[in-house]
Formats: structure tokens, C-alpha cells, sequence
């Protein structure tokens, strides 16, 4: 009964391992997602607008001084 009872303890040890490494490794690849959504929707909003249209004037850069 002693040996079933280490063994056990070390197979929850060993699941609880494995699921925190899943979690930081799911975790760390959250910012990539969220910068990869906001260039897709940059890029759809970019699609989206009328070619030949000139952006409104608060989205214009200033002319470059000389």
C-alpha cells in the first residue's frame, strides 16, 4: 500500500507539471495573438476604405519642413 500511494502522489506531481508548463506556454503566446488581431483589423480597415480618397485632415501628416 506504501509504494501505490507514492506512486500515485508522484503521477499527480507529474500531471500538475505538465499542465502548468501548457499554461505558461499557452500564456506567453497571448500577446503575439492580441498584436497579430490588431494588425489584421488594421489591415481590413485599410481594405475596407475607398482608393483614391484622401484620409480625413487629422490623419494627414504635416508637410515636412524644408
Amino acid at each position: 500500500m506504501d509504494g501505490t500511494a507514492i506512486i500515485i502522489i508522484l503521477a499527480i506531481a507529474g500531471v500538475f507539471s505538465v499542465l502548468l508548463f501548457s499554461v505558461k506556454g499557452l500564456l506567453d503566446q497571448v500577446p503575439d495573438v492580441i498584436d497579430s488581431a490588431g494588425r489584421a483589423r488594421d489591415a481590413w480597415a485599410r481594405f475596407k476604405k475607398p482608393h483614391g480618397v484622401a484620409p480625413p485632415p487629422e490623419e494627414q501628416e504635416p508637410p515636412a519642413a524644408a
